[in-house]
């Protein structure tokens, strides 16, 4: 299919359209015309700028008033975007920018490598998981955010960028001096075989090569005896419309509805429809989402619910439905707007009003699940019936409620009490974390992937916490046992392994995947795995959960 115009469906952009505007006079001008107000904008933009007490130049003026108006239209996805933050938003649906490979955050007042992508600049300089930035290319990097230092680190490809890092074990500062290169961000950052017979790959947003990396994805895991499929849409905040479409379009038959968009004027509106036969139409298909998938996840997960071709897992999702078009300005500045709303097939409407609560909080969903296995959500948004291809009943009033409703297990309470002493110490503890875990990786070269917590672990990181002066009682560390060693096994794995590895650990303790693994190893086709899911929801006692 081909589209008409780049559309992205995340809190991103959907479309690049071009306006042209001025102001219309006309002879016999009223009192409030056009013309009228834009005066009176005017004598208020010079009153301020003449004689308000601080000075305000006249460029900051308009740029503050450009914003304040998109601001009170209540939609945080209409904007004002600079020259330098549609850049930036061109790095991120194009997924390639010139940098060196590492993913950093701050710890201990310093940016410091929590991650380093394989068969980047970075690693082939030697940088490693755990050094901490004291310099980037001369300047004092303490205190640093990380925005600063991607904008640092971040530049044209093969210019070079020098970064001084202090490293656990080294008594001396190391310098490395990096020449960038083009990055390309993964959107499947690794999929494997999850269980016997079963695929799992989790995709993360809807970039240029989504579509291509699944289906590379999906060969390979055919390769490995791959009979049914798990897709991670938990987390995507979405991404380009063009992927979203094309990423449902594997699994479809040529013609049918992925998703509309209904803009102001119908002339606008369009039906986007998968332009070939399914590539995998025997395969049955979970898709994972939770309240942070939005946009194009929401439109892949809705397609493949409305057309009964995929088994929909998790939370109700965030409820992203509206789309952005990018107008250009003068000046290299952009309005990023939204101009229509999505809809799936069957005509549900995916943007969700997230109305704030008397805590200021959004108001979310109140999940609940009926003795006859129907999720049903509270009054705050009203859910409409619909019915897939099939048959089956679905829900509108945004976002996309899935077919069988899991939440993952919840805190306990002792350790909550862990988590309230931890609090005002948090930075502390993640260094003191990480700085372990990259000791322990390096000191233990028999490690193997599948390592398990001992005792002896659990007191060395005690031992560290308590010499950082983290305020936390043994008594408290040790009923929070759960929490520390699932921390220690992900602190672990991705210090010695990879990003991969970890992932693959704290997998085995994902209650939500590790359902939809059981029901996707018992059940031979999609009708089974639908008619596996009514079985559990028939089980599910009728008690509604907060999300």
């Amino acid at each position: 299919m081909k589209l008409h115009r780049t559309v992205v469906a995340p809190a991103l952009v959907a479309g690049v359209a071009l306006v042209s505007g001025g102001w219309l006079l006309q002879q016999g001008v009223r009192e409030d015309s056009v013309f009228q107000r834009a005066q009176l904008f005017d004598e208020v933009v010079r009153y301020v700028q003449t004689r308000y007490v601080d000075p305000q130049p006249a460029s900051e003026l308009y740029q503050k008033a450009i914003k304040g108006m998109l601001r009170e239209l209540g939609d945080p996805h209409t904007t004002f975007m600079s020259a330098e933050e549609y850049a930036q938003l061109h790095l991120a649906t194009s997924g390639e920018y010139g940098g060196v490979g590492i993913q950093i955050a701050p710890r201990d007042n310093y940016i410091t490598a929590v991650g380093v992508l394989p068969g980047t600049p970075a690693e082939r300089a030697g940088v490693r998981v755990g050094d901490r930035m004291i310099e980037i290319d001369g300047q004092d990097a303490k205190g640093w955010s990380d925005e600063k230092a991607v904008k640092v680190l971040r530049g044209p490809k093969g210019s070079p960028v020098t970064i001084k890092v202090l490293r656990v074990g080294v008594d001396e500062p190391v310098t490395f001096r990096i020449v960038r290169d083009e990055i390309r961000v993964k959107s499947v950052p690794y999929a494997y075989m999850a269980a016997p017979g079963v695929g799992y790959l989790n995709l993360t947003v809807f970039a240029e090569t989504s579509t291509e990396e699944i289906r590379a994805a999906i060969a390979r895991l055919k390769g490995e005896g791959m009979k049914s499929l798990v897709i991670d849409l938990r987390n995507n905040p979405g991404g380009l419309l063009n992927q979203g479409v094309s990423v449902s379009d594997l699994f479809l038959k040529s013609g049918q509805a992925i998703v509309e968009t209904r803009a102001r004027d119908p002339r606008e509106s369009e039906t986007f429809r998968a332009r070939d036969d399914a590539s995998y139409p025997e395969l049955p298909v979970v898709v994972l989402v939770d309240e942070y998938s939005a946009s194009a996840a929401e439109i892949v997960a809705g397609a493949l619910q409305d057309h009964d071709r995929a088994l929909v897992v998790g939370s109700p999702t965030y409820g992203k439905g509206s789309v952005q078009s990018l107008f250009p300005l003068s000046g290299g500045n952009f309005l990023k707007m939204t101009t229509a709303k999505w809809y799936t097939p069957v005509g549900r409407s995916i943007q969700k009003e997230h109305e704030e609560d008397e805590d200021g909080l959004a108001a979310e969903d109140t999940a609940e699940v009926s003795r006859s296995g129907t999720p049903m959500l509270q009054d705050t948004i009203k859910r409409q019936p619909f019915r897939t291809d099939g048959g089956r009943t679905v829900y509108g009033g945004g976002g996309i409620v899935p077919d069988l409703v899991l939440k993952q297990d919840s805190a306990t309470a002792v350790e909550r009490d862990f988590f309230r002493a931890l609090a005002k110490d948090l930075g502390k503890w993640e260094s003191e974390l990480l700085r372990y875990a990259v000791e322990y990786g390096r000191n233990a070269p028999g490690l193997t992937p599948d390592f398990q917590v001992t005792p002896a672990m659990r007191n060395a990181l005690y031992e560290r916490i308590s010499r950082a002066g983290i305020g936390v009682t043994r008594a408290q560390y040790d009923a929070a046992q759960r929490y520390v060693d699932l921390r220690l096994v992900n602190a672990v794995a991705r210090a010695r392994f990879g990003e991969s590895v970890a992932a693959q650990r704290n997998d085995a303790t994902d209650r939500v995947l590790q359902e939809a693994l059981r029901l996707a190893r018992t059940s031979p086709t999609q009708a089974a795995l639908f008619r596996a899911a009514e079985a559990v929801r028939s089980r599910q006692p009728a008690t509604a959960s907060r999300r």
